[in-house]
């Protein structure tokens, strides 16, 4: 259960996968909440050119900073699309995926390694989490948290009044901006690492599980991250068993990814529940003497 954590690679991974759950835990119940799963979708795939035109740039120290660049300008167009009503938020946000996406291609492709890049960036290289990285990622976490702790009162009220929040002086498209660049800052810390499909569950299935247990922002946030953690802990130890002791070749993020799905189905039935205890008793219709009586 702990020894192959001694393993340095083993122990970065872990460590990295941690510093993951504390920033995707509570941004994931915004996500959730405010049904942006295909914002968040889009932006793990927009961030593709900048993370390519950093690599050219820069080598690996570059990625990093154009994945930055290319996550802001993704929030602030997304932003002004969907705030312009020219397009409604699902076709503004498929046309920024496409275009950017299609721009990331078009350049990877121009490489000798097409195939291996593209993989890398969809799966991620988790076991190879180096310590720079890690300084990066955890850099990264205390500047997202603090833009959490900076509008989390008037993202709240945003999600759940936003005309009440429009009147009490607060700039809608602000809030907004606000949020696709703390989702955007989240994907920019995870991708490198652990590739856009484990990035998007992370952003999704754990506030989805949670709610199946709670509907209080503050338990759902610590019950995400919890998830995070232990499907992170669950998904390594599972790759490392499958590989080491049966030869079987398991890739770690697709084991976390299913343990997150399995975690979610587990729990489907226990929301279910909770739903149908909680909802309310249709009022019985009376006669007119009765209404008036």
């Amino acid at each position: 259960m702990i020894e192959p954590f001694t393993v340095p690679f083993m122990g970065r991974a872990l460590a990295e996968l941690a510093l993951l759950a504390l920033i995707c835990g509570p941004v994931s119940v915004f996500v959730f909440v405010r049904r942006l799963s295909f914002v968040s979708d889009a932006l793990t795939h927009t961030v593709f050119p900048g993370v390519v035109i950093g690599f050219l740039a820069g080598g690996i120290e570059g990625i990093v900073v154009g994945a930055l660049v290319a996550g802001v300008v993704t929030a602030v167009v997304l932003t002004l699309l969907t705030r312009g009503g020219a397009l409604s938020d699902d076709a503004s946000t498929a046309v920024v995926l496409t275009a950017m996406f299609s721009i990331g291609v078009a350049l990877v492709s121009r490489r000798s390694s097409y195939t291996s890049d593209l993989t890398s960036f969809l799966f991620g290289r988790i076991l190879t989490v180096t310590t720079r990285q890690l300084a990066e990622t955890a850099v990264l976490a205390v500047v997202i948290l603090g833009f959490l702790l900076i509008g989390a009162r008037a993202l709240i009220f945003r999600t759940f009044d936003p005309a009440g929040a429009a009147a009490a002086g607060y700039r809608i498209a602000w809030l907004d901006l606000w949020l696709n660049i703390i989702v955007a800052l989240v994907v920019v810390a995870a991708v490198r690492a652990v590739g856009t499909i484990l990035v998007v569950a992370l952003l999704i299935v754990p506030a989805a599980a949670a709610r199946m247990l709670t509907a209080r922002l503050t338990g759902m946030a610590v019950l995400s991250t919890g998830l995070i953690l232990l499907a992170g802990y669950g998904g390594l130890l599972a790759s490392w068993t499958a590989s080491v002791d049966y030869g079987v070749s398991l890739t770690s993020a697709s084991a976390v990814v299913l343990l997150l799905v399995l975690a979610y189905l587990l729990l489907l039935p226990i929301g279910v529940l909770r739903q149908r205890r909680v909802r309310p008793v249709p009022a019985r219709r009376g006669s007119p003497h009765e209404l008036v009586g």
